[in-house]
């Protein structure tokens, strides 16, 4: 009777250990969640050219926890721009996922993976739903650089598959 109170007890602490346990999704997620404020900085694109319009452009970012903090709201802002792009990020299962909800009238969805140190929160192109025309957004990486300052990097598809990169410099304003 001992030895199974023991096993039984075993068994708990090791049921424990695993629920409390964060997936690579949660831990992305939560990373994530640090960013939530407002935030702005200069954008340089790759090629230029096609791109004049934003080039040195000063963005507006936007981050926050919504939905009872099961999802987090990304908004770009800038005068100039004809609209203001949205992209939700949200924990699916065990893995974090985005949706960019794309002024080309797509919604590419990526699939988030953590670096090993912890810096970087990097985005691989998953599916689409919408036309494809006009191209769509392929890839992003979010790169932590301490509590006020943080990268964006953006890669758009434009058709016939030629990247366009969008590097964002950010810094805290609130």
């Amino acid at each position: 009777m001992k030895a199974l109170r023991v096993l039984f007890s075993g068994v708990l602490m090791a049921a424990s250990a695993v629920a409390l346990a964060q997936t690579d999704g949660q831990k992305s997620f939560d990373q994530m969640k640090a960013l939530t404020g407002k935030w702005q900085g200069k954008v340089t694109t790759t090629p230029t050219e096609g791109a004049m319009q934003m080039q040195g452009m000063v963005l507006n970012v936007s981050l926050r926890t919504t939905s009872s903090g099961n999802a987090i709201l990304h908004e770009v802002t800038a005068g100039g721009m004809k609209d203001d792009p949205i992209t939700m990020l949200y924990i699916d299962g065990d893995r974090l996922l985005l949706t960019h909800y794309c002024d080309a009238g797509n919604r590419p969805r990526m699939v988030a993976k953590s670096s090993a140190d912890g810096k970087t929160v990097e985005f691989d192109f998953l599916d689409l739903a919408g036309p494809t025309d006009h191209g769509h957004m392929d890839h992003a990486v979010f790169t932590f650089i301490d509590a006020d300052h943080h990268t964006e990097d953006w890669t758009y598809m434009m058709p016939g598959d030629k990247p366009m990169k969008a590097h964002f410099e950010l810094e805290r304003v609130k």
